[in-house]
């Protein structure tokens, strides 16, 4: 016990000590710290935009980020020496409605392309075939007369949402790729749904990572004469 006592004392001293020689020390002048360099500019990609506007499909949900079809989109692009920047617009739940509410900010990207890949919400959700073929229209009409090329992703649903609704659905797709003379792609999923469960998520309705690299090539495949 007497150590314990002889060492805290000891130790005591050489703090008390240490304070004493800090305190006698002459303080230094203060020297303003460097400045920093500036990070380095990032040059604007030159590249024409392909820009994907959509929803949950689009913006890759339930995968790791860098997996979504527009990620593969830039991949094979690159792939094929194709100079295109795709730029992924894409907010997982988002309706025609919120599409419309966001048209500005895709348009000010100046986009060469456009995926427009919306309504899978809307006919989930039962809203009205007139709304969502009105909202549809604006975008097709605000990104064509931002000098854009519209590919048209169209979209289905389950059977139970009964055989006239699905109908009318699918034919909001139809009309307006032919009433703008857009690419359609009927079913942007038709290629992912097989048989084969790897391409498919198990909530039935979004893409893998597999599923994804095929609508990728899917939407290349619709889009090539505009790649060109």
């Amino acid at each position: 016990m007497r150590y314990f006592f002889l060492l805290v004392f000891a130790l005591a001293l050489g703090s008390c000590s240490k304070s004493r020689e800090t305190a006698a020390a002459p303080a230094e002048e203060a020297r303003p710290a460097p400045p920093e360099p500036p990070p380095p500019a990032v040059a604007p990609d030159p590249r024409p935009i392909i820009a994907v506007f959509g929803d949950s499909i689009s913006a890759g949900y339930g995968l790791p980020q860098g997996q979504s079809f527009p990620d593969d989109m830039q991949k094979d692009l690159d792939a094929d020496h194709l100079a295109f920047h795709v730029v992924n617009l894409g907010i997982s739940g988002d309706t025609t409605e919120g599409g419309v509410s966001r048209i500005d900010s895709a348009t000010s990207l100046h986009p060469a392309i456009v995926i427009l890949e919306l309504g899978g919400n809307d006919g989930l959700r039962g809203m009205p075939i007139g709304s969502t073929r009105a909202n549809l229209e604006k975008m097709i009409a605000a990104f064509q007369g931002a000098g854009a090329k519209v590919v048209l992703a169209g979209m289905t649903l389950p059977p139970n949402y009964g055989a006239d609704y699905i109908r009318d659905f699918q034919k909001i797709y139809q009309d307006l790729a032919s009433k703008y003379k857009l690419i359609l792609i009927p079913f942007l999923m038709q290629d992912a749904i097989t048989k084969d469960l790897r391409y498919i998520q198990p909530d039935g309705i979004h893409p893998t990572a597999a599923g994804s690299q095929i609508i990728a090539r899917t939407v290349l495949k619709a889009a090539h004469p505009l790649l060109h």
